[in-house]
């Protein structure tokens, strides 16, 4: 296989003679066909091709393949937002009546929806430690536990899983183990490589890389087993009605899972990807490779600036050596641990605002994981309504700042740092 600078470039889109060099954007609701008989087979899954953008789209196609080939899986698709991403990849295989284990600290809107919205679908989620031991997460498993979720990285803290371990407890109780990927993308880490079953992304983030798209994607390994576990997993091993008892894992093979993904959650839920904002998606791909490791290299030497600063109270970052997880980081992301950082000031929520206010290369927004530097103080923004011990039972310090390293020269950022400090105190 082609080293992944190449399949940054290149994946997902191999145009013949005549045809368009950039990947074209089929900007059409539906597609034309000569005959019923056509048609009829595409809806009973007996041919590929397109019918309607809901379901499948080639520009969209192309650039879930193109992620799929980064992230070494057998297909993958292209969901309207990150959200949608995570909700496909577990209901799934879970509904009404199932139950989830989850690592606590994930993405504050991934763990509201596991932990309301599902609740509402009827499906049930425990939220234990990222740092647990085996135990503890076998004692959370429960017969009707359908699937175990994590974070390479997680937001806001930055904190490595170790997908190794927790894939080993899952697979010895009959289960996948779903990882987001979103911090680290597959040029950082590829979670199949360490035993990870789907992977998801918020493709808002590093790999459209400009804030210019909102989007995710579900990617499948091929690699769980669903027919060893039939019981757990009738919707992919047994036949299925709507689709003349169609048998997903006796048809598809390893593609069962993103195969039924699209024909019922895509077909009946419609948390589609537009053509354009694939094509968008499709430019930042190309630099992915390139990004990545400027993020993460700026990114440290920010961290360790301020690790020595006398008005900075903690700093986590996994390329720091002091960092807990740093272990881990060197295990599952040898070659950088992303652009995204957190901290600490002294002097409290007060002087942290007026640090912030301070500012002026690095702006205030809730977006994370682009090319202009950014900041977001969760407990002045996103979860201001909550106090400080709901704040802490939630994994977020009352004084942690989110700061995302961009492309700007790393010495720039810290002198943006160092003048709103100053002024902060003033």
């Amino acid at each position: 296989m082609a080293k992944i600078d190449t399949l940054c470039v290149h994946a997902g889109y191999s145009p013949k003679k005549g045809e368009p060099r950039q990947l074209p954007i089929i900007q059409s609701t539906t597609f034309k066909y000569e005959t019923s008989d056509q048609m009829g087979r595409l809806f009973d899954l007996e041919e590929t091709g397109y019918f309607y953008t809901r379901l499948q789209n080639p520009t969209v196609d192309a650039v879930a393949a193109q992620i799929c080939t980064l992230e070494g899986g057998v297909g993958a698709i292209l969901t309207s937002s990150g959200q949608a991403a995570n909700l496909f990849a577990c209901l799934n295989i879970a509904g009404a009546g199932d139950h989830i284990v989850a690592a606590n600290n994930i993405y504050g809107g991934t763990f509201n929806l596991l932990g309301v919205t599902l609740a509402k679908f009827g499906i049930e989620v425990s939220f234990i430690k990222a740092d647990a031991p085996d135990s503890e997460i076998q004692a959370a498993i429960r017969p009707n536990t359908k699937l175990i979720f994590g974070e390479t990285l997680s937001n806001p803290g930055v904190e490595v899983l170790d997908i190794a371990r927790w894939a080993a407890v899952a697979h010895k109780n009959g289960l996948p183990l779903v990882i987001d990927n979103t911090f680290a993308t597959p040029v950082l880490c590829r979670p199949f490589e360490w035993g990870a079953d789907i992977v998801t992304h918020s493709t808002t983030k590093y790999i459209d890389g400009h804030g210019t798209s909102v989007g995710g994607a579900v990617v499948d390994s091929g690699n769980f087993p669903w027919e060893e576990y039939a019981d757990k997993f009738p919707g992919l091993t047994t036949p299925d009605a709507s689709y003349h008892g169609l048998t997903y894992t006796k048809k598809f093979g390893k593609a069962a899972f993103i195969t039924k993904a699209v024909t019922h959650l895509m077909r009946d839920l419609g948390s589609t990807q537009s053509p354009q904002n694939a094509f968008y998606l499709h430019l930042g791909l190309q630099t992915l490779h390139l990004r990545m490791p400027r993020h993460s290299s700026s990114a440290l030497q920010v961290a360790r600036w301020l690790e020595n600063c006398p008005d900075v109270a903690w700093v986590h970052y996994p390329g720091l050596e002091s960092d807990p997880h740093h272990n881990l980081a060197i295990k599952y992301l040898p070659n950088g641990c992303s652009g995204v950082l957190c901290f600490g000031l002294k002097g409290g929520r007060a002087f942290d605002n007026r640090f912030l206010d301070a500012l002026k290369l690095t702006t205030i927004e809730t977006h994370v994981a682009d090319c202009h530097t950014c900041v977001l103080h969760p407990a002045s923004h996103t979860h201001r309504q909550l106090s400080d011990e709901q704040l802490r039972a939630a994994g977020i310090a009352p004084d942690l700042i989110r700061f995302s390293v961009g492309l700007e020269a790393p010495e720039d950022i810290i002198a943006d740092l160092e003048q709103a400090l100053k002024a902060a105190k003033a």
